[in-house]
This record gives C-alpha cells, sequence and structure tokens, in this order.
C-alpha cells in the first residue's frame, strides 16, 4: 500500500543571520528597537521579536557548520537574500534609514521612487546583510506589525 502523507503547512518561522562579532550586532539591533527575547543564550545567539518571523543572530562559522557549509571565504558580493522593513509611508522610509543610518547601518542605495509605485531605499548592518526600507503597493503593515498583503 502506498499512503500519501499529507503535506505540511508551511511557514516561514526564524531568519538567522550569520555575524561576525555577535557583542556589534546584538548592539545594533537593539539599537534599531528590535526588542531582544530569550537573553539566556547571552552571546551565543541572540533572538529578536520583529511582530513576524524571528530575526536570529548567530556567530557566521558555527552556522556555516551547523549548515555543513564552508564559511570561508567569506562573500563580499551580493548573497541573494535582503530583508525588508515595509512602511506606511514615504515619510516612514527616509525616518526608517536615517534611523537606521544614525544607528550605526551603511547606506546602500537612497530612497527613491521604485518603478512598480512604491518607494525604497536599502541599508546594510555590521556584516553586510542589507534591509530593504520600503512602502508598496499592496503591502501593508497592520497596527499588530504584521505585514497583510492584497489579494
Amino acid at each position: 500500500m502506498n499512503k500519501e502523507l499529507p503535506a505540511p503547512v508551511p511557514r516561514l518561522t526564524v531568519i538567522t543571520l550569520g555575524v561576525s562579532d555577535i557583542r556589534t550586532s546584538i548592539a545594533f539591533y537593539d539599537a534599531l528597537g528590535f526588542s531582544r527575547r530569550l537573553k539566556a543564550t547571552g552571546e551565543a545567539v541572540a533572538f529578536y521579536d520583529t511582530g513576524g518571523p524571528v530575526l536570529a543572530l548567530f556567530h557566521w562559522d558555527q552556522l556555516a557548520a551547523d549548515a555543513r557549509l564552508p564559511d570561508k571565504p567569506r562573500p563580499t558580493t551580493f548573497r541573494g537574500v535582503t530583508l525588508a522593513w515595509n512602511c506606511a509611508s514615504r515619510e516612514e522610509v527616509d525616518a526608517v534609514l536615517t534611523f537606521a543610518l544614525s544607528k550605526g547601518a551603511t547606506l546602500l542605495k537612497s530612497a527613491h521612487e521604485t518603478d512598480y509605485g512604491g518607494y525604497s531605499g536599502y541599508f546594510a548592518d555590521p556584516d553586510g546583510h542589507p534591509w530593504e526600507v520600503v512602502v508598496a503597493p499592496g503591502i501593508e503593515v497592520g497596527d499588530d506589525r504584521r505585514v497583510h498583503l492584497a489579494d
């Protein structure tokens, strides 16, 4: 008998960033205002409440080893992944970019009108992980801090 297993419910629960200096990264994400949870983990790993999936920071080499991937050479180019900070207005995009830069982020791209009718810019965290700060048609951020997509 060939019994088909039911499909699991898909979910994205944690995004883990490999970081070079966990203290620097913890200070950066604390300064951005993300709420750190499970502080008992100390500097082994840091977990942040983002209003959706959890953001985790973990030592770069240990994360690579855990995934059985080489940790060298470290990429200095685009890694194929960006994080996004969706906003409610163009003014909020500008404010978030200014705020992130004041906390040590590096500006990758100034805020600008997009070809899809949005407004976005990019910053990088201390390890070069790129964040898009954006307001986009059909994507709203609710009072619950969660992203709501139009049908």
